[in-house]
């Protein structure tokens, strides 16, 4: 197995595994608000996210930049709650909208602070391997198609439940970002910065 595809398939793992739900849950979040038809914007939601935790973890992984991890552990489900309340109070967005919106800024903000999470992680694999730039770019390309992955799966159940089964849109975006909420509030007051 050549080391690109190896760094691939562990950034691929570590976003896909249930046990670091964060993400999974912080990627959820960004999605709620929206339907199936509105993929384009969702994969240009995911991509700022995706471009945020790459500048972090790269700038991590060189060490460029350090921060407590205790810290970094509280500020995720900040990020995960916050997303989730502003989803409770925004309105549906407009269908196929090509502008900038503060949800773009806020995926790409918080994402930087996501990939001082996932800084830790690769760390751990690297160890003081000096020539780390294409194990970093695998890793990068694996949690992205992992979020990719994550997203289509709650877009067809989103799907279903609206389009299908006919629940309110509304409804729906309320106990989706609502059980995000509850569950990132939980993981942060349990988190070790307290």
């Amino acid at each position: 197995m050549s080391e690109f595809r190896l760094y691939y398939e562990l950034g691929l793992r570590h976003i896909l595994d249930i046990n670091g739900y964060d993400h999974i849950l912080f990627v959820v979040a960004l999605c709620a608000i929206y339907l199936i038809d509105d993929w384009r914007q969702v994969l240009v939601l995911v991509t700022a996210f995706t471009v945020g935790h790459s500048i972090t973890l790269a700038l991590a992984t060189f060490g460029l930049v350090q921060v407590n991890a205790g810290l970094i552990e509280f500020l995720i489900p900040m990020t995960i709650l916050t997303t989730a309340i502003i989803n409770l109070f925004v309105r549906q967005p407009a269908r196929h909208q090509t502008k900038v919106t503060i949800n773009y800024l806020f995926a790409g903000f918080f994402g930087l602070i996501h990939g001082l999470g996932f800084s830790n992680y690769l760390m751990s694999l690297l160890g003081r391997d000096s020539s780390i730039l294409m194990q970093l770019l695998a890793f990068n390309i694996g949690l992205e198609v992992g979020q990719i992955i994550i997203v289509g799966i709650f877009m067809a159940i989103s799907f279903l439940f609206v389009s299908i089964f006919g629940v309110n849109r509304r409804d729906w975006k309320l106990v989706i970002s609502a059980a995000i909420a509850g569950i990132a509030l939980s993981m942060a007051l349990e988190s070790t910065y307290w």
